[in-house]
């Protein structure tokens, strides 16, 4: 019977129902409203998906349920692997760009190229010559141009892709190496060319003669080389060997970036 005096002397006594009631804090909070996210269609490999609206072509496919197993590497727009053409609605051009760097848009119709057919000759850099005979010899269907440009609009890396098969043909390999020092590879230049000419390994090859032959030797890099023969950072690289992948990254993006003068 004791707890049910206790009971009535709280419920008759509003002060010591008070004291002894647990005190409850109410806190008003905003209830996030779920906001649907817009989507659109595209057509990857044929097929229509609903995809959201803000992915990139390469979100957007595995969105879809794809796994990308070739056509995919840095996911950053540097190491040109995800190359991909597409349509759009009410437009007659193929354009192209990377997976990874390209948002989709609706009614877009796509298909990556995860391999770019272009042979590679084998060749020994120390008996070729820095000039135009290296190109004759390895690449003659440069000499096919016919300056229609259209390696130029491909590139998504906006280089000035026919200017530098043209300094090839004049056997300027400064200007070939210059114009294509920023190139990825993709490939995307040589599958719209109509000469068929493989232009990014006609830069490679420029930018090799040029290394070997025309670049001013650095005396600061020839001095690094020395302290790496002599050991110098021999303790510093088994530091860094035994660092975990966050430590690197950590140091990697603390790294010392020098300004890029204009």
């Amino acid at each position: 019977m004791k707890p049910k005096k206790t009971k009535k002397k709280i419920k008759n006594n509003p002060q010591l129902a008070t004291e002894v009631a647990p005190r409850v804090e109410v806190i008003e909070r905003e209830v996030p409203i779920a906001v649907p996210r817009k989507m659109v269609t595209v057509y990857i490999m044929g097929k229509a998906y609903k995809v959201p609206a803000e992915s990139t072509i390469m979100g957007a496919i595995e969105y879809a349920g794809y796994q990308i197993k070739r056509g995919a590497g840095c996911r950053e727009g540097f190491c040109g692997a995800c190359a991909t053409v597409y349509r759009l609605p009410g437009d007659f051009k193929i354009y192209t760009g990377l997976a990874c760097t390209t948002l989709v848009q609706d009614g877009m119709w796509l298909s990556q190229l995860p391999a770019i057919p272009a042979h590679k000759p084998v060749y020994d850099i120390e008996k070729l010559k820095p000039d135009i005979t290296a190109f004759q010899q390895l690449y003659p269907e440069i000499f096919r141009c016919v300056a229609c440009n259209t390696c130029t609009k491909a590139c998504p890396q906006n280089l000035q892709v026919m200017d530098y098969i043209q300094a090839a043909i004049r056997g300027d390999i400064e200007k070939v190496m210059d114009l294509s020092f920023d190139c990825l590879c993709c490939g995307l230049c040589s599958i719209r060319c109509p000469a068929e000419i493989v232009h990014y390994n006609v830069g490679i090859l420029a930018k090799r003669l040029y290394g070997r032959y025309l670049a001013p030797r650095s005396q600061e890099l020839e001095l690094r080389l020395q302290e790496i023969r002599s050991g110098k950072y021999d303790q510093e690289y088994k530091k860094l060997m035994k660092m975990s992948r966050e430590e690197l990254e950590k140091l990697y993006y603390a790294r010392d970036i020098e300004e890029e003068k204009e």
